[in-house]
């Protein structure tokens, strides 16, 4: 099958300044991976936002990128994008009717705009993808009201592809609430690169105590207050917290500035571990190293570091939204907490860590489900089986 994936808005070639990979272009890389080991070609539409990226580049085996300029380079918002629209689609639609593709598959809503726009007229099935909604990320504040144009546009984007692919059961009935026909809906979560991310393998060096670990926007400074209270009732505990920028560039950084001051006003200085932003090869041994690894988004629609972290085969303390829910089976591979409750998540930890024998039993169910269940292999064999449902 030849697949055209439209990507407005991703960079698989440009990792960001702080060298951590956006959860949407490490899916895009591996799902395009995973679809040319199954013997499909597959082709990659993205907007030129690097000057420095190439024209035509070849991602992996089987995987083609293709950058389109539409307008000045720099990477823009949504209100960017969406006003790029018009520019992208039309070389996009000059390429569409040079290669052919068998269906074409939209990540995101700005680029479902894009293939509907170019593949009109044409005998082109076209797929969109939806990690998240507009509505779905104001109901947790992680998107502001003004975003108009999203809300509006998503079911209607959803209402004319001839299928849509949910990535989590809270977006796909979403989008029947909102009017997408159910026939159309099929929920694909996000995969989890079951070969990188494994119990065994080298960890990361530890010092006796037992160790959180949470991988974080410094930036979003309630949840991690949250864990940094929680942290004040878990005796002997240290808590290691990945990201924000580089660590020679973190005593600069004002996100960590308050983070580390109350740290020290808490009496946590010693047993917080700010580490900067790491690269993803290092993860894996840190999740190793870690006794429980705690999710602090207040939003987060892939749950990708808590599936990361399953796979190390890690139990996970989280909240119940986003890709959680589907994710961390509550009592079983982890646990889900509501957010802002320090002394309920303290709890809750001190019970895990008192018991090692229902921490590994937690961490062989997580292994167990990533690998049987977020696959990127299966996750393509999944998404293939859209395909041949819009083509049909």
């Amino acid at each position: 099958m030849k697949i055209a994936v439209v990507a407005q808005h991703a960079t698989p070639l440009t990792p960001r300044a702080d060298g951590t990979p956006r959860p949407d272009d490490t899916g895009l890389s591996e799902l395009t991976r995973a679809l040319a080991r199954q013997g499909h070609r597959v082709t990659v539409y993205a907007q030129k936002h690097h000057p420095d990226v190439p024209d035509y580049a070849e991602l992996s085996d089987g995987v083609h990128v293709e950058h389109i300029t539409a307008g000045p380079v720099g990477k823009p918002g949504d209100a960017g994008l969406l006003a790029r629209v018009p520019a992208f689609s039309k070389p996009l639609r000059a390429r569409l009717q040079r290669e052919q593709p068998d269906v074409v598959h939209a990540i995101r809503w700005t680029s479902g705009l894009a293939a509907l726009a170019a593949v009109q007229g044409m005998d082109i099935p076209v797929v969109q993808s939806f990690s998240s909604l507009g509505v779905e990320e104001r109901r947790d504040h992680a998107v502001t009201a003004q975003a108009t144009e999203r809300f509006r546009l998503e079911p209607a984007i959803g209402r004319s592809a001839d299928a849509v692919v949910a990535a989590s059961s809270a977006v796909a009935s979403d989008l029947t609430r909102l009017g997408v026909p159910r026939k159309l809906v099929r929920y694909v979560p996000c995969g989890v690169d079951t070969e990188t991310f494994a119990p065994e393998g080298p960890a990361a060096e530890r010092n006796g105590r037992p160790r959180l670990l949470t991988a974080a926007d410094l930036t979003e400074r309630a949840p991690l207050e949250t864990l940094l209270r929680a942290l004040t009732r878990i005796p002997d505990a240290e808590l290691m917290v990945v990201g924000g920028p580089a660590k020679e560039r973190l005593a600069r950084d004002t996100a960590y500035q308050g983070l580390a001051g109350l740290a020290g006003s808490l009496g946590l200085t010693d047993r917080v571990i700010f580490t900067g932003a790491m690269a993803r090869e290092s993860m894996p041994a840190l999740l190793r190293s870690a006794d429980v690894v705690l999710s602090t988004c207040s939003y987060d629609p892939a749950g990708l570091t808590s599936l990361e972290a399953m796979a190390c085969g890690k139990p996970v303390v989280a909240p119940p939204t986003g890709g959680h829910v589907d994710a961390v089976v509550d009592g079983t591979t982890g646990i889900l907490i509501p957010p802002g409750q320090p002394a309920l998540l303290a709890h809750r930890i001190r019970q895990l860590l008192a018991h090692p024998m229902l921490m590994e039993a937690y961490g062989v169910a997580a292994a167990d489900r990533a690998q049987s269940r977020y696959s990127w292999d299966r996750i393509a064999t999944e998404t293939v089986a859209v395909y041949d449902g819009a083509a049909a």
